[in-house]
């Protein structure tokens, strides 16, 4: 006797950006490359975890104190302000006054989810978003689930070969009154003084809400607080906005997935009332985030001697990062690839764009096993000494055999959700 299926209408999903990790790991070819892992990679081609992190956790897992009750919805309370701290700074006139706070989230995308499903009760004129970013985000998809128009634009000019800041302008201009901005990876859009007061202007007479996304703070520049310099400026200026703070990549922690949704506010009486409404938010979407994690990073930023260690190894990452494309630009200087290859030290952070057009990708996923995204952004730490030859000599292969054709991809990268443009 057959039943129907409940599920017999549900379609087969649209391929995600995985697919190019299951295309990689169905390939039997011995010298195959993957330049497109999400997390810091070691020379030694494994994940990058912080040694401080490694002996906190050790410590952390022998503590007899430890009674691994459930946290409260909120979270633990002692990490959101370390959390804080790292990223306005202890002595922040916003955390002075108390009117920052913030929310433990789940997973790299938790802080999105939760900020989004309070957009959707509390901020109902706001429909339309717009993304900017240096490399494509899930967040697109998380406010269409919710509802919302959602536009994304790319600050990286395959033109230029650099991160554009009038394209940031630009999109913003033309931003329409009263709606969400996210802006996430945007440390490479250096903007003039100028610039900085243009740009808050536009977002401050248009009434935008800004939404920021800083996911590996200190694997940038190493400099903790540089990275975050953009949040600084919009404090200063006294705007209200929501951050999404992942602590998953800095530290190392990839599968634990934490961090925190940021509330700034203009005063401490608004921020409770927001923090009030996200605790019944979180309740109904994990009613209580997960603990190892936050410890371990609470006990780095709390102690001195740790936070010193933890501070060092995320500088050997960086410098690192940097010694490896200064030998990829200089191999293909060598190899008389065509083209000018500045961009790629001039771009910091653990993903680059490599500034190749899609025909010279597809020669290296299918003709070099060298499996990097169709953007061309690739994970640099994935370099090492073992494959770095390999990889230059495909690049330099690639250029020269599509030599004629158009080097980049279009000038400026514009995609709506939703809808068509």
């Amino acid at each position: 006797m057959s039943t129907l299926s409940v599920f017999m209408d549900v379609p087969l999903a649209h391929k995600l950006e995985g697919s190019l990790l299951k295309t990689y790991k169905q390939d039997d070819y011995p010298n195959k490359m993957f330049l497109a892992y999400r997390v810091c990679m070691t020379n030694e081609g494994h994940p990058w975890v912080s040694l401080v992190v490694q002996k906190t956790r050790l410590q952390i897992s022998q503590d007899p104190s430890l009674n691994y009750e459930y946290l409260p919805t909120m979270g633990l309370k002692s990490f959101i302000q370390a959390s804080l701290a790292l990223l306005f700074g202890k002595h922040s006139q916003a955390i002075v006054e108390n009117r920052v706070g913030g929310v433990h989230t789940v997973g790299d995308s938790g802080a999105f989810q939760l900020g989004v499903q309070f957009l959707r009760t509390w901020h109902k004129d706001a429909r339309i978003v717009y993304i900017i970013s240096s490399q494509k985000e899930l967040h697109g998809l998380i406010f269409q689930d919710m509802g919302f128009t959602v536009y994304e634009y790319s600050i990286w000019d395959p033109k230029k070969l650099c991160m554009d800041p009038d394209i940031l302008l630009n999109v913003v201009e033309q931003i329409p009154h009263g709606c969400v901005l996210v802006m996430g990876n945007i440390i490479d859009c250096k903007l003039t003084p100028s610039g900085w007061a243009k740009l808050m202007s536009m977002i401050k007479s248009k009434q935008i809400f800004p939404f920021f996304d800083i996911p590996c703070q200190g694997l940038y520049t190493s400099d903790l607080e540089e990275d975050t310099r953009i949040l600084q400026y919009f404090v200063s200026q006294g705007f209200e906005f929501f951050c999404s703070q992942s602590l998953s990549k800095n530290f190392g922690i990839y599968d634990e997935g934490v961090g925190i949704l940021v509330v700034v506010a203009v005063n401490n009486q608004q921020l409770l009332c927001v923090l009030s409404q996200l605790e019944g938010l979180a309740q109904a979407l994990w009613l209580n985030p997960p603990n190892t994690g936050a410890r371990i990073i609470t006990s780095i930023l709390c102690n001195p001697a740790l936070l010193g260690e933890w501070k060092q190894s995320l500088k050997e990452v960086v410098e690192n990062i940097m010694l490896t494309k200064e030998k990829v630009k200089e191999k293909l200087r060598l190899l008389g690839t065509p083209g000018s290859w500045g961009h790629i030290t001039e771009q910091s952070g653990t993903h680059g764009y490599l500034g190749l057009n899609s025909q010279q990708v597809e020669y290296l996923v299918r003709k070099k096993h060298i499996y990097i995204p169709k953007n061309g952004q690739i994970n640099f730490s994935c370099i090492n000494a073992n494959n770095i030859n390999y990889i230059t000599e495909g690049i330099n292969e690639a250029v020269l055999l599509t030599e004629g054709s158009e080097m980049c991809l279009p000038k400026e990268k514009k995609t709506l959700i939703g809808i068509k443009l």
